[in-house]
């Protein structure tokens, strides 16, 4: 059975087509009006062994904002989607990301219950033109639509883009580990007997 699922969202703000493959090559095609941004899910897709194709457009006449929390809001929902009942998967996943002088980790739970924890100090507000407020901006959204608990902790780091290099690098391996099968989990791990 495929893992799979297309979200379409169409705003005043932003046009969004996103398609996700959970049991994927970590093959990507992501444009977006944010270059700095498709950088990163590239990466994501790559290190969490899922294909994701992205086309969005939006008015980052204005600025990125609303074009970044759309993508977040739309990966958030193909997950969830993708997932369905959660029969059989780890539910909870782990990464840690060295990236030259910074150290990233990243820990999820699907427990359907949206939560995120972002214990993130950026030196600067800007890498090259992309304002890096909007780094948690991408993973509020992606907590509030995948219904996940999500822990992001800076060990330490000086560049930024290095810092949110190895968060997207470290978060594509949680996603791997937490939406992995283990043959010993009957149904959904949870003594409620579901997850949502």
């Amino acid at each position: 059975m495929s893992r799979s699922a297309t979200i379409d969202r169409q705003t005043k703000e932003t046009q969004i087509r996103l398609s996700l493959e959970l049991d994927g090559k970590g093959e990507s095609q992501i444009s977006t009006p944010v270059p700095f941004l498709d950088h990163m899910l590239t990466l994501l897709a790559r290190h969490g062994f899922f294909d994701l194709t992205v086309e969005a457009s939006g008015d980052i006449e204005i600025d990125a904002h609303h074009t970044v929390e759309d993508l977040g809001i739309c990966l958030g929902e193909a997950f969830k989607k993708a997932l369905g009942d959660k029969a059989g998967i780890r539910r909870f996943g782990r990464g840690t990301m060295p990236m030259h002088e910074a150290l990233a980790s990243v820990i999820i739970d699907f427990s359907g219950r949206p939560f995120l924890v972002f214990n993130v100090d950026m030196p600067k507000a800007k890498v090259g033109n992309f304002d890096t407020e909007l780094v948690e901006e991408f993973f509020v959204a992606f907590c509030n639509h995948a219904g996940a608990n999500v822990h992001i902790n800076l060990a330490y780091g000086d560049n930024l883009h290095h810092i949110i290099e190895g968060i997207f690098k470290a978060f594509g391996r949680a996603l791997d580990e937490a939406t992995g099968f283990d043959p010993r989990i009957q149904g959904v791990l949870s003594t409620k007997g579901k997850l949502e």
